[in-house]
């Protein structure tokens, strides 16, 4: 199935975990769709029950109901670029996999949501192996964090030369197209650095960092970002490069809401417009 339409405005779509508290998965992408002016589109995979202070609860969705949200996008609107978050388990995994084998989906983000930026593994080692050799591979590109890239890379990472090693790994092993390892979870002047490698170009990626609490959200937020300008038509390095400015530009207007750790302004760059 073609997954270009006659459109008249680009369309994203999200698979990912819906946040009750609003800073991340599902809210958090199609803010950031809606922000860069792509009609955001979504198949949610599980809903959680988490706020600013943690996650309380999650319940997956049923396989066959995340293939039915995708295909009835799919068939109708169509979608120019697709971004995959939490995705919960092995089953649904499998079946997000067969999905973008079967629809022939070329722009797929995958941020792999394996483990949370403390380092607290969020899928099994069954399902982290179902995305490992069925998903990853058909990605466009993969957003690791450290403590990701270092299950898909089997390398510790304590360095900037250890994140090159480890896009090299994931590139070569995982067989992913892309990779950019991110540099949130590490110390020091790494904050915000990240890796870049596509095979044929290492670079490093770099922002200003933004010193604040309420990161929530930046993961999903950077690679629906970078989806966002996918379906606008940018090529893949250039698509990051813009995401990562978003991010930057959200983290400084990060919003101080409740008793943890609040999400990254969405909208709130566009005060200075």
């Amino acid at each position: 199935m073609n997954s270009q339409t006659t459109s008249t405005v680009p369309v994203a779509l999200t698979i990912a975990g819906s946040d009750s508290g609003g800073g991340a998965g599902i809210q958090a992408d199609l803010r950031t769709f809606a922000f860069h002016c792509v009609h955001g589109t979504s198949a949610i995979t599980c809903v959680t029950a988490q706020n600013t202070l943690g996650v309380m609860r999650v319940d997956p969705i049923p396989p066959e109901a995340v293939v039915a949200q995708i295909r009835a996008v799919y068939e109708d609107i169509g979608v120019q670029a697709v971004k995959t978050g939490m995705l919960i388990n092995k089953e649904i995994i499998t079946a997000v996999a067969e999905q973008v084998e079967a629809l022939q989906i070329q722009n797929l983000v995958v941020d792999p949501v394996m483990v949370s930026r403390t380092g607290a593994q969020l899928l099994d080692n069954d399902a982290v192996n179902t995305l490992r050799h069925l998903l990853i591979p058909k990605a466009a590109i993969v957003t690791p964090n450290r403590y990701e890239a270092q299950i898909l890379s089997s390398l510790p990472i304590n360095s900037l030369d250890d994140m090159r090693a480890a896009a090299q790994m994931i590139h070569r092993n995982v067989r992913a197209k892309a990779v950019l390892v991110k540099g949130g979870g590490m110390q020091g002047n790494l904050r915000g650095v990240d890796i870049w490698f596509d095979g044929h170009k290492m670079e490093t990626l770099t922002t200003k960092h933004v010193e604040t609490k309420n990161s929530h959200g930046t993961g999903c937020t950077l690679s629906a970002a970078i989806a966002a300008h996918l379906a606008l038509g940018s090529d893949l390095i250039t698509a990051v490069r813009q995401a990562k400015e978003y991010v930057t530009s959200a983290l400084s207007y990060a919003l101080d809401i409740g008793k943890g750790q609040g999400p990254v302004g969405h909208f709130f760059p566009l005060l200075n417009k």
